[in-house]
């Protein structure tokens, strides 16, 4: 069969020479659209329901809240672990998924399963998912810095929330962009208990006002001069003023009682449970980037970064947005490293080839394969949805080394063939004398050379046996060493002998000659 396959070969040089162009240029496509990240992503299939019970104690949160969703998340299929965890006012619980189960089928079967536990939380209470982020999703950080003095925690952290955070979430690989840092501003009402143990009013009263004076009202149309004009009433809360002149109840008198006769009425921050602080010289408000699941990390966060000079623009004077972790560095530094390496090792045997087989020509045969071979390695990890990374091209640098073995060994076999061919008719040979030589030679160690690349490409096997981090951490490197292994194979069967015929000529001196 492998003899078959290399006379095809030499019978269709053109559609050999056009399949490895095209292969080529697919190459070149996959090698600048495959997804760039420092490392493998080594965390578990997970989802996190986020559940907010405000002003209860934990214990509170884990009894009513936690515990049914815990109970419940545990019949969800391929649910490997459940893991809840109650704060004050706050509930997480991670639902952990076996091995190679895809992220959004994991949501959605969450998402069920949530349906059929809400009519056992407390009223009100409304769970809901975490982003679809991995444990490896935080891939920037910035900081929003007041040089002038001018503005407050308070303020940067207003910016990040409703100038910056929204625009960030709409960048392409983006899942979620957390505020850190600063002040959340509040409308804090500080109710008097005497004063409401004087007027007769309930608390319950007091809060039932506030909601019921902030909201906007509608009516029904009213018909003049052939025009329609709505009714509507505005009673959205715009100050503190606003806030102050609410009415709660009134005197036996009539008097209106406002909120501002019962209660302290002020801007403040929001409880915090953590700071943001850069180098030592204070504190400072800013924002987390977490990449989507499955996105290309180099690209996510050159969109980010792109997003972030065009909102910069429009900040308040003296604010300036200043990067605390960029993980674009790492990958940069990371996939150049192993690209120069690549590189290095090409030359290198490269180089080696033209020493030892002393034909200029020859040894462009093999060197041509090599990059060839490893664009196809990237048509599969493109296609396979394999991000580049220091494990996935580090199994291409293992790999170089043996790929170009099968090239080596052809075309020595045929320098001898076209030696003796010469030699037994005393003249230089014919053009289909010669390639029916290479043809000679090609089937003479096609089949061995073949099945002995294969065996070094099965080798990697037992890795993809490996479980857990494991596996996740070096599979990768195992997948591509696998294909730029096979690559090498078909190679050495199909393009090798019709380079070696279109490129051996002239000259070939006697291995004797040669040492």
């Amino acid at each position: 069969m492998i003899k078959s396959i290399i006379d095809l070969a030499l019978r269709e040089k053109l559609l050999v020479l056009l399949a490895a162009s095209f292969l080529v240029a697919a190459g070149i496509w996959s090698l600048k659209n495959v997804s760039l990240d420092a490392i493998p992503d080594l965390s578990d299939v997970q989802v996190i329901v986020f559940t907010q019970y405000p002003g209860q104690a934990p214990q509170v949160v884990e009894d009513q809240v936690t515990y049914p969703l815990t109970t419940a998340m545990l019949a969800v299929p391929k649910a490997k672990s459940v893991r809840g965890y109650s704060f004050f006012g706050l509930s997480f619980v991670y639902i952990i998924f076996e091995d190679n189960t895809d992220m959004y089928w994991a949501r959605s079967r969450v998402l069920e399963y949530l349906n059929y536990v809400s009519n056992r939380l407390p009223e009100g209470v409304s769970p809901s998912l975490g982003p679809d982020a991995t444990g490896v999703g935080w891939v920037y950080e910035y900081a929003l810095v007041d040089t002038s003095g001018r503005h407050d925690l308070a303020q940067l952290r207003s910016i990040q929330d409703w100038y910056l955070r929204y625009p960030l979430q709409t960048v392409d690989g983006v899942a979620e962009v957390a505020s850190i840092g600063g002040y959340v501003k509040q409308y804090q009402i500080e109710v008097d208990p005497n004063a409401l143990l004087n007027y007769h009013i309930p608390l319950s009263k007091v809060k039932t006002a506030i909601q019921r004076s902030n909201s906007d009202v509608g009516g029904k149309l009213i018909e003049m001069a052939e025009t329609e004009y709505m009714v509507r009433g505005l009673g959205y809360i715009q100050s503190l003023d606003d806030i102050r002149s609410i009415a709660v109840s009134v005197t036996e008198d009539g008097t209106p009682i406002r909120l501002a006769d019962i209660a302290n009425i002020h801007y403040g921050p929001d409880l915090r449970r953590g700071l943001a602080e850069l180098n030592g010289e204070g504190e400072v408000a800013g924002g987390i980037v977490v990449m989507r699941y499955g996105e290309n990390a180099l690209s996510t966060i050159n969109n980010v970064k792109k997003k972030l000079k065009e909102l910069e623009k429009s900040l308040p004077e003296g604010v300036e947005i200043q990067a605390v972790y960029d993980r674009s560095d790492l990958i940069h530094r990371g996939v150049n490293n192993l690209k120069h390496k690549l590189l290095e090792e090409s030359l290198i045997v490269s180089l080696i080839c033209i020493v030892f087989l002393f034909h200029a020509r020859s040894a462009l045969v093999a060197i041509v394969t090599l990059p060839i071979g490893i664009l196809m390695a990237f048509i599969v990890m493109h296609w396979q949805g394999i991000n580049a990374n220091i494990m996935s091209l580090g199994g291409i640098a293992i790999a170089i080394g043996a790929m170009i073995d099968g090239a080596i060994v052809m075309i020595e076999n045929a320098h001898k063939h076209l030696e003796k061919a010469a030699t037994d008719l005393g003249r230089k040979l014919s053009s289909s004398e010669r390639w029916q030589a290479i043809a000679d030679a090609s089937k003479e160690v096609g089949p061995a050379l073949f099945f002995s690349l294969l065996i070094i490409t099965v080798s990697f096997l037992p890795v993809f046996t490996l479980q857990a981090q494991e596996g996740r951490l070096f599979s990768p490197l195992a997948f591509t060493k696998t294909y730029a292994m096979a690559a090498a194979a078909l190679l050495a069967i199909s393009l090798v002998p019709v380079l070696m015929g279109l490129l051996i000529r002239g000259n070939i001196l006697a291995e004797e000659k040669t040492l």
